[in-house]
């Protein structure tokens, strides 16, 4: 007799727990009819993760409890059938003159309109996004259930990465093991999760289902791709990446233990992986948060028109717009290129030209700058008027802005506090301008979402790059050539070597010296900057806490 598990790899939002209980319900309404009975949803399914501060609300643990009861009573007369849900649970630990209240993260498994078990998560991640020490307390115990044949070992997450929780649910007889998950992406991190998942399920050789979330929230990105592994490490299973899916899995008898089967989706490239979360991160900050579109300023540049195109991409054309703001220093070229891209998109262009608004602003400043060379402080009054007309548009039509500055810039403060940071939703934040290159040449050679082939015009990407803001510029005039200063912040930044072991690779002592010391600087800076989505390993946001004051420069 065989089993078949539905892996319900849903999009919840964060704090709608009567939305996510009805998603939930639904999909194992949907599942039971196609003969599952067991349906695994994502960790913390039912209040979305990470809900944060919200956690230390006593209301909001009492409205995701009042959630698993509803669940389990509108699927009661459901025979047979069990459901795992995520939630956070509350309790209190007594003592003799104290009473401290304790947080769960936690999974339930509901049958016949009732919780028959709740487990709690024995390891809690602390490190990159992670933050659960703040909110958790840690599980102590172990969760195996009955369906039908087959003894189900509950992990949650964390729980599979370490050696402990998976054996013990073996000694207590599970014969299968299942982990709701909710692991934020970035690239390469799919492949890490099916190798570790093979590693636990050969260890305790025990057949394993990964039931993963998928969806953007604020800065984070779920990449779904929920799996089953076999006992002997074969991947058995693999469901689509990026959207929702009801992923069925069979449990079949085998000669040492339980065979898994169920549908497989291939493997995506690291740029294609890229394409498709910046899109989905989009696609849910505006949905989510109710935004009826988005606007951005064109400048004929390549971090504009990557945006562009991932914004067209997650909204269809009809909710952008993007406004080109030429100064006196816009080249010709920058004008054409930016209203062809457009015009392939079919999206909405306008032009707004700064000039007249620049020239007021210098004769305001006239005498107070009376016997001063320009500097940076006329390119940044450029950057200002610009973000001061964007934010107007934002404010009279309800659409967010999207600012367009990449990882490289935001490292080195090669940006504009209330110039070019003004707004609300910053999409390549994470993205090196290398990978901003790259990324830019792979949407020109494939079309994912039907939107229009070949969007960026090729001389953005082939110029050199320039903000434009005086006579002849180019971004190299300021910074180091891109390879090396990329090289240089993928060391230093996002995997914490030394200014002594990154000149040891080969990178010049003064250039690296001076890479490190802009990113020391800036950091007011990016305190100030709009969140964005996260798609490396290290990003500027929440797993990037360092100190605006300090002397530390090694």
């Amino acid at each position: 007799m065989t089993l078949t598990i539905c892996t319900a790899q849903l999009n919840v939002v964060v704090g709608d727990m009567a939305g996510n209980a009805q998603k939930i319900i639904a999909a194992a309404r949907t599942a039971y009819e196609r003969g599952a009975r067991l349906v695994l949803t994502p960790e913390l399914s039912i209040c979305g993760y990470p809900a944060e501060d919200l956690l230390l609300r006593p209301a909001f643990i009492a409205a995701c409890d009042d959630a698993v009861k509803l669940v389990a009573r509108e699927l009661a007369g459901l025979k047979g059938l069990h459901v795992v849900v995520g939630h956070p649970r509350g309790g209190a630990l007594r003592g003799k003159s104290v009473q401290v209240q304790m947080r769960y993260n936690a999974a339930s498994v509901l049958a016949e309109g009732k919780v028959i078990e709740t487990y709690a998560k024995r390891e809690l991640p602390n490190y990159q996004v992670f933050d659960e020490y703040r909110y958790f307390t840690k599980g102590q115990g172990t969760c195996v259930f009955q369906v039908e044949d087959v003894s189900v070992g509950l992990l949650i997450c964390e729980d599979a990465w370490f050696e402990e929780p998976a054996q013990l649910a073996r000694v207590a007889g599970a014969q299968v093991l299942v982990v709701p998950n909710a692991s934020p992406f970035h690239v390469g991190k799919s492949g890490e999760r099916i190798a570790r998942m093979v590693e636990r399920a050969q260890a305790v050789e025990l057949p394993l289902i990964y039931a993963h979330l998928v969806g953007g929230q604020d800065e984070v990105i779920f990449d779904g791709g929920s799996f089953a592994v076999n006992a002997d490490g074969t991947l058995a299973a693999r469901a689509p990446a990026f959207r929702e899916d009801l992923f069925y899995v069979t449990v079949h008898p085998g000669a040492n233990s339980y065979r898994l089967a169920g549908p497989m989706v291939g493997d995506l490239g690291d740029e294609e992986e890229l394409w498709h979360a910046l899109v989905l991160g989009v696609r849910d900050y505006i949905g989510k948060n109710g935004f009826p579109g988005v606007l951005l300023g064109l400048s004929g540049g390549i971090d504009s028109a990557l945006v562009l195109a991932v914004a067209v991409d997650a909204l269809g054309a009809d909710k952008v717009r993007s406004v080109m703001m030429p100064s006196p220093y816009t080249a010709e070229i920058s004008w054409l290129d930016a209203a062809e891209m457009c015009k392939r998109l079919g999206v909405r262009y306008d032009e707004i030209s700064i000039k007249p608004m620049f020239e007021s602003f210098l004769q305001a400043l006239e005498k107070e700058f009376a016997g001063l060379a320009q500097d940076t402080t006329e390119e940044n009054i450029q950057a200002r008027i610009r973000g001061v007309l964007l934010m107007a548009l934002s404010n009279k039509f309800g659409s967010i802005v999207l600012t367009t500055g990449n990882k490289s810039e935001m490292a080195t403060g090669y940006c504009t506090l209330y110039g070019d940071m003004a707004g609300g939703f910053a999409v390549i934040k994470d993205l090196l301008k290398t990978s901003v290159f790259r990324l830019a040449n792979w949407r020109n050679a494939n079309d994912p979402y039907k939107t229009g082939a070949n969007p960026i015009p090729e001389r953005i990407i082939t110029r050199p790059p320039s903000a434009e803001l005086r006579p002849d510029q180019v971004d190299q005039d300021s910074l180091p050539p891109y390879d090396i200063l990329d090289g240089i912040l993928s060391r230093y930044m996002e995997n914490d070597q030394s200014i002594e072991d990154i000149v040891g690779a080969g990178y010049d002592r003064a250039t690296v010296e001076r890479v490190a010391r802009l990113v020391r600087i800036n950091e007011y800076k990016r305190r100030q900057a709009p969140i964005g989505i996260r798609v490396t390993h290290r990003g500027f946001g929440k797993d990037w806490r360092y100190p605006i004051t300090g002397k530390f420069s090694a």
